[in-house]
């Protein structure tokens, strides 16, 4: 069995980390995702007829752009497997950025002002008419774990600035396999040449 070449074990060392690094952002945009759509808050009445609810608020209705802001962010991931170079740093500083926003907009739907505002704008005018809209419980852990995810998105991005111009392209395995087989071509087209030559030297005519 032939032992792999040195370049090729290289290339499984590095895409280790790479390996490593994508399983983190998948972590964490999944956890984003998860919470963005959870029950943040459940609201109810004061004032208003026994057992009048008044709904409940996820993490999406709270905070309209958190899950375009993690679907951004994963396929910025994507978007780093694809590119080399300045274009691979830029992106990573994208994801830096967008799982950052993810983080802020957790943070943001644990406010006061922003369940109120929520409250108001997905609550019906039957439930506004029956009494005051009050925070009748908040579910913690969706916002903790929507954090949590922009969090480990953001350091993700910040590692790949750093870290990805070590780490291969998703183009790697066909340009290996391109220059494999040019190098082949040009041995079969140095062998033609050297066997012309020979038979010019022992007396044959190579066009007859």
């Amino acid at each position: 069995m032939t032992a792999p070449a040195p370049a090729e074990d290289r290339t499984r060392t590095a895409r280790r980390p790479l390996l490593a690094w994508l399983a983190a952002c998948a972590v964490g945009g999944g956890l984003a995702l998860l919470a963005a759509g959870r029950v943040w808050v459940t609201l109810g009445t004061a004032g208003g007829p026994a057992g009048a609810g008044g709904g409940s608020l996820t993490g999406n209705d709270l905070v309209a752009w958190l899950t375009p802001a993690a679907l951004a962010a994963l396929a910025a991931v994507l978007a780093v497997l694809a590119t080399r170079g300045v274009a691979r740093r830029v992106t990573s500083v994208v994801v830096a950025l967008l799982g950052a926003a993810v983080a802020a907009g957790a943070w943001d739907g644990t406010r006061g002002g922003t369940i109120a505002a929520a409250a108001a704008g997905h609550v019906t005018t039957a439930v506004t008419s029956a009494g005051h809209i009050s925070v009748e419980s908040r579910a913690w852990v969706w916002p903790v774990l929507a954090a949590a995810g922009g969090i480990v998105l953001a350091g993700a991005g910040a590692a790949a600035v750093v870290l990805s111009a070590r780490w291969p392209g998703m183009s790697s395995r066909y340009e290996r396999a391109s220059g494999r087989a040019q190098t082949g071509g040009t041995a079969r087209v140095k062998d033609a040449d050297r066997a012309m030559w020979d038979a010019i030297d022992e007396g044959d005519d190579p066009t007859a």
